[in-house]
């Protein structure tokens, strides 16, 4: 049972700040431009298969650095020639706009790379077990992605929280005009938010594509769930998502985990043999089957008893 435990805690601890790592830079995007983006997952997606075909050439380190540079430049483009556009028939248009550019860079994706997985390889240099502990060996290169997750969390706080760029560009949402008086290029800082946007989701696409799945339909299995995190966290709130994807990332590894079902908690008793004739259908349901609809599950629970979210100041 202590194995469960610490294993599942640890997982689920990855689990959620990979979560944070790509909801991250939704959120950023999110509370300094005002546009819920839906192609986020889809740079997530093309980090991790930029990361791939780097890694098939230079190596797995020099892809880590140039797929997120690559993937925050198309960002860049995308809202100076794109969102930028359409930013002026209001926030329907937008959301059309990243919609549609969501099925445009799968396709594309399809197109280069197949239908079928890649074969992403862990780099031989974190190709180990870090620890063994109750008998199980826990990958290195997982402890390197929560490394790099946390890392990226608190460097993004301290800039968002701490810096003149960060005042400028939260300004700059509340008080465009004014910022551009002061001297300041709104266009440019907004261009530049969206661009280290897109660029954090290919960080976590690069990381998570050796131990995930890199497959053209890794955007939409990922996807929704960044939209919970922003909802349930509160919009527009960093430390609001960090504290969302860890609940989530906890929730549906333990779920998994803890695969019981309502016949095994309540055994032999009368009171099963009753229920079991009534409820018949879900009897043998176990928690890791409904595992995956538990984050909208709280979607849901959030929405209706606190819509702001966990910290978020507006309303979802």
């Amino acid at each position: 049972m202590l194995e469960i435990v610490f294993i599942s805690t640890l997982n689920g601890v990855l689990y959620g700040m990979l979560l944070f790592l790509m909801a991250s830079g939704l959120t950023v995007i999110f509370s300094m431009m005002g546009v819920l983006n839906f192609a986020h997952a889809s740079f997530y997606m093309l980090g991790a298969f930029f990361g791939f075909e780097i890694s098939r050439h230079v190596g797995f380190w020099p892809g880590l650095v140039i797929a997120p540079v690559l993937v925050g430049l198309i960002g860049m483009a995308v809202e100076r020639y794109g969102l930028r556009q359409v930013h002026r028939h209001g926030h329907v248009a937008e959301l059309l706009f990243t919609f549609g550019l969501t099925f445009i860079i799968q396709e594309v994706v399809q197109m280069v790379w197949g239908k079928l997985a890649v074969d992403y390889k862990v780099p031989p240099a974190l190709d180990f077990p870090a620890f063994t502990l109750f008998a199980t060996e826990y990958p290195a290169f997982k402890i390197f992605m929560l490394a790099i997750s946390i890392a990226i969390f608190a460097v993004l706080l301290l800039i968002v929280k701490r810096t003149r760029v960060g005042l400028v560009v939260q300004a700059a949402l509340s008080h465009p005009d004014m910022v551009g008086m002061l001297g300041h290029n709104v266009g440019r800082v907004f261009m530049l938010v969206f661009g280290v946007g897109a660029g954090l989701a290919a960080v976590a696409g690069v990381i998570a594509g050796p131990a995930l799945v890199t497959q053209a339909n890794m955007a939409a299995a990922l996807g929704p769930i960044l939209f919970v995190i922003v909802v349930v966290g509160g919009l527009g709130s960093l430390s609001g998502a960090f504290v969302a994807s860890l609940l989530i990332g906890l929730i549906q590894t333990f779920a998994v985990a803890v695969n019981v079902s309502l016949a095994d908690i309540l055994g032999d008793t009368q009171m099963a043999e009753t229920l079991s004739v009534w409820f018949s259908d879900i009897w043998s349901v176990t928690v890791a089957q409904i595992a995956p609809i538990l984050p909208y599950l709280l979607l849901v629970l959030i929405l209706i008893f606190r819509p702001r979210g966990l910290m978020g100041n507006r309303e979802s």
